[in-house]
């Protein structure tokens, strides 16, 4: 592949110092460019990661930021994703205003950021840090994502063996949560022909969507899944999963409950697969991870995440609970938009 080409994996940065800006910033004006943005767009995206960038200097510690293309329909955008692990802010709304410093700048960083986004939303919490995500787009913004999440490769390798994929057929919410076998590129073709029979997958149950996976990754080396439907009309959610995908459900005020996934490695061992079927809310979120992402994570810990964009909240618990020496995947999705 061409050097130059950003995939839809998308590229991590690691953000220590002030010298790595520029490379943030060619690397989002050749995506938008790839993807065929205008070029008053491009130039915003120059913008955008300048000021995510210069932030993270200023103010984080351990910042890191994720550039990927974001896919609606026939449409293509530009999102980047960037985190902290301190000091956070007490106000995230107001630090948005031009005009607010906490260090004696102009204070028009976050605002700028702000103004040239399509979309913007963010979570912070003093002592823990802050996570700030940001989409552009040609024309008019998409509708809102009802799930979103984000992988991250072990250290050391470019691609993640993690995946994750959401789809509607036929008024079915689904999505997928899948692992791998190992790390690096053939984990990584493991997972990626899980993704695409999802996506290619008869409408269908969650147990028949895994069985349809299994039957098709006989020629990869496997995977651990579950796929996950959400049906707020019902109040339920159905679940079916093979190996170790951990999957809760986060009610208001409740504790999570977790979800069953039976042993078995998709692509192989003719596995046993059950569905399951769990009440779900108005309001409730669902939470599922890879085992790259320690399962100690109490959203009781993020006064109003839960309130926030799944792709917040999904970045938020990777940050915090993602651990470096594995591939790693988070994906929190709700009934509804």
């Amino acid at each position: 592949m061409n050097a130059d080409v950003v995939s839809d994996h998308g590229l991590w940065f690691r953000v220590e110092s002030g010298g790595g800006a520029s490379g943030v910033r060619r690397a989002a004006e050749r995506l938008g460019r790839q993807l065929e943005l205008s070029e008053q767009r491009v130039a915003d995206l120059a913008i955008v990661s300048a000021e995510l960038i210069s932030n993270l200097v200023k103010h984080a510690q351990e910042g890191s930021l994720l550039l990927r293309p974001v896919r609606r329909a026939a449409r293509a955008g530009v999102e980047l994703v960037a985190m902290d692990s301190g000091p956070g802010m007490a106000d995230l709304a107001l630090s948005s205003v031009d005009g607010h410093s906490t260090t004696g700048t102009l204070g028009i960083g976050l605002g700028a950021i702000v103004r040239q986004a399509s979309w913007f939303d963010g979570y912070s919490l003093p002592g823990r840090g802050t996570v700030l995500a940001v989409q552009v787009w040609d024309g008019p913004l998409p509708e809102p994502d009802w799930a979103a999440g984000l992988t991250r490769p072990i250290t050391g390798e470019q691609v993640s063996g993690d995946a994750y994929a959401v789809r509607v057929v036929d008024g079915r919410r689904q999505v997928l949560v899948c692992d791998g076998l190992g790390h690096g590129p053939l984990a990584a073709a493991a997972s990626g022909a899980a993704l695409a029979a999802f996506r290619a997958a008869p409408a269908g149950p969650p147990a028949g969507v895994v069985q349809h996976l299994h039957a098709t990754m006989s020629h990869t080396r496997g995977a651990a899944l579950a796929v996950a439907e959400l049906d707020a009309a019902s109040g339920l959610l159905r679940y079916a999963g093979l190996g170790n995908i951990a999957a809760m459900i986060v009610g208001s005020g409740e504790r999570r409950r977790g979800l069953v996934s039976l042993p078995g490695i998709a692509g192989h061992q003719r596995p046993v697969v059950r569905e399951y079927h769990y009440p779900f809310p108005p309001g409730a979120l669902l939470v599922m991870h890879s085992d790259g992402v320690v399962d100690r994570w109490d959203l009781a810990d993020y006064p109003g995440l839960a309130a926030r964009s799944p792709l917040a909240a999904a970045a938020t618990l990777l940050r915090d609970a993602g651990i470096r020496r594995d591939d790693a995947c988070v994906l929190v999705a709700r009934g509804e938009p």
